[in-house]
């Protein structure tokens, strides 16, 4: 049996060396990718170059530079998605963004996760946990959503929150740590 290259164990949300080789060139694809997207004015080339880069991109998704990513091939998002000025995607894993979402600026979504334990951590170790956003979800400014939380369709996330845990179907949650406002 053949040894798992440290981009197939990222990719299954395995512990990975993201210091290897084959990682760092596609980190660096995607920073020259980022500096053609945050440099481009017209929307409709905005538009390309998400299709370019993104697993999958739905008719009228838009995000507004500029925008931070990892690799951008592990993002998908739906129709009509919006994402506002200065949002962050630590896509090391799965992100999916589902239809209408609006995310609003400096929104971060972030699947890497490390060690807790000081040795592993400083072994280099680190690995992702999806994230999913569903349909019709507003994410307010300046919250974040933390590796392997659900946030479910129809809900609301305040401004400045951090999601730690999946959000129920039109919930709307908010704080530090985020929770269900009744």
């Amino acid at each position: 049996m053949a040894q798992r290259t440290e981009k197939q164990k990222m990719l299954a949300g395995e512990p990975y060396r993201a210091s290897c080789p084959e990682i760092a060139a596609d980190q660096r694809a995607a920073a020259e990718w980022m500096v053609r997207f945050n440099c481009t004015i017209d929307p409709d080339e905005r538009e390309a170059l998400l299709r370019e880069r993104f697993a999958a991109v739905g008719e009228g998704a838009a995000i507004r530079p500029p925008f931070h990513c990892d690799y951008g091939c592990n993002i998908s998002l739906g129709r009509g998605v919006f994402l506002n000025f200065n949002c962050v995607i630590l896509d090391v894993v799965e992100v999916v963004i589902g239809d209408g979402a609006q995310i609003g600026p400096g929104v971060q979504i972030l699947t890497a996760d490390h060690p807790r334990d000081p040795v592993e951590r400083a072994s280099g170790l680190e690995w992702g946990r999806p994230i999913r956003i569903g349909r019709n979800v507003w994410i307010g400014a300046g919250a974040l959503i933390m590796p392997g939380v659900t946030i479910s369709n129809d809900a609301i996330v305040g401004a400045g929150s951090v999601v730690t845990r999946d959000v129920p179907v039109g919930a709307t949650v908010v704080g530090s740590p985020a929770r269900v406002k009744t």
